[in-house]
């Protein structure tokens, strides 16, 4: 299957809001899941996306990893893993060159270029593999890695608070590209999550204490690798509920704050992160803070979408609302917002989670929904964006 070539799917619509124009990608009636909007699904050059499709699988949901040619649509094979790979346990390098997965208890690494998959490491019973990161100089792989806890989890964050409450013990390791060096830098005793190396500085990283937002008393923490010391990024307080952090392109940690009482998830049932849930009277906002940790700025955003992700220079952010994409402007002090386009994605699971995020040049915006009962691909290009506001 390695090799294997797909038709063209691309179909265009225009979307009956906001009457722009969107381009669905895939519709062979496969699930389709692009990469988290922490690790960017395009090419460094915006011509091919990555991304993860249960397409060639006897089942459905066992995802191999495939690469789809923006311009003529042709979709390639990439991998053939009879296990699949796990949704959100994948990461590339910007230029595409590597691919890091995990496949059951695999790290495994992919040269795109001759398709040979290499294990790297293979992980011990009793330990639950995370999201791996791959350093900027391209010599070590990082992620956090957790005692596997006695909790049932399944869509719509079934098992989420208690998985917080249940883990103990949580590692970030790094694992060299070889495959010859496997170490922990850091120890922690909560659930340990959402690790991102610096774009810039391979010594430095980001990772989070995970669980609903509104238990965690401090979410976001910066890892000096050389030092082996962790410090909080934005000191939470007691109603501050943080989460969806990322490095931007210009190396700042972008960051939401829900406010009082919100748990940062949203399910099938819409009930939370949606503006009628703003009970509180306290008024939600993103934050930048420097790789130091000290805040640059923040802009109140009471509009609660569920992700955001930044453009190069962090005046423009798309966001996910409960049905709708929007585009929220932040250059002046007060923050303004157009819809881009409709989504109605279901949320059932993190597979169905829109998770927008621009293209390295900004002009394209990637993002999923089930909307018609299977995961598919959406692209929407700017310029062909109408005058709406």
């Amino acid at each position: 299957m390695l090799g294997k070539e797909f038709q063209n799917e691309i179909k265009e619509f225009i979307d009956e809001k906001t009457g722009n124009i969107v381009k669905q990608l895939t519709s062979d009636g496969s699930n389709n899941y692009h990469f988290y909007f922490t690790d960017n699904s395009f090419s460094a050059d915006d011509k091919e996306i990555y991304f993860l499709s249960d397409r060639s699988s006897e089942k459905p949901k066992i995802y191999n990893l495939f690469k789809m040619e923006l311009e003529t649509g042709k979709v390639i094979q990439l991998t053939n893993e009879v296990e699949g790979i796990a949704p959100s346990f994948h990461t590339k390098t910007p230029e595409s060159d590597i691919v890091i997965y995990v496949t059951g208890r695999l790290v495994k690494k992919l040269d795109t270029a001759t398709l040979a998959a290499t294990v790297l490491y293979e992980e011990k019973p009793g330990i639950q593999l995370g999201h791996p990161h791959i350093s900027p100089d391209k010599k070590y792989i990082g992620m956090a890695r957790n005692e596997m806890v006695p909790i049932a989890r399944g869509a719509n964050y079934k098992g989420f608070k208690e998985t917080m409450f249940a883990t103990k013990k949580g590692w970030i390791t790094f694992i060299s590209m070889d495959g010859s060096e496997v170490f922990d830098v850091f120890e922690d005793t909560h659930w340990l999550a959402h690790f991102q190396f610096s774009p810039y500085d391979s010594n430095l990283a980001m990772f989070c204490h995970e669980g609903p937002w509104n238990l965690v008393h401090q979410r976001i923490w910066i890892l000096d690798i050389r030092a082996r010391t962790v410090q909080p990024i934005f000191r939470q307080g007691e109603d501050d509920c943080v989460g969806h952090e990322f490095w931007t392109n210009d190396g700042k940690i972008f960051f939401d704050n829900r406010r009082k009482g919100h748990d940062g998830t949203i399910t099938i049932h819409k009930t939370q992160a949606t503006v009628e849930k703003c009970e509180s009277g306290q008024t939600p906002f993103i934050g930048l803070a420097d790789e130091g940790g000290s805040i640059i700025r923040t802009v109140d955003l009471p509009f609660y979408c569920n992700h955001y992700h930044s453009n190069k220079d962090n005046t423009l952010l798309v966001g996910d609302e409960v049905e709708d994409l929007v585009l929220i402007d932040i250059k002046g002090e007060k923050a303004t917002i157009e819809t881009l386009c409709t989504h109605s994605t279901s949320w059932n699971t993190q597979q169905t989670h829109c998770h927008p995020t621009f293209s390295w040049n900004n002009e394209k915006i990637l993002f999923a929904s089930d909307k018609d009962g299977t995961t598919n691909l959406y692209l929407i290009e700017l310029k062909n964006k109408g005058d709406n506001k």
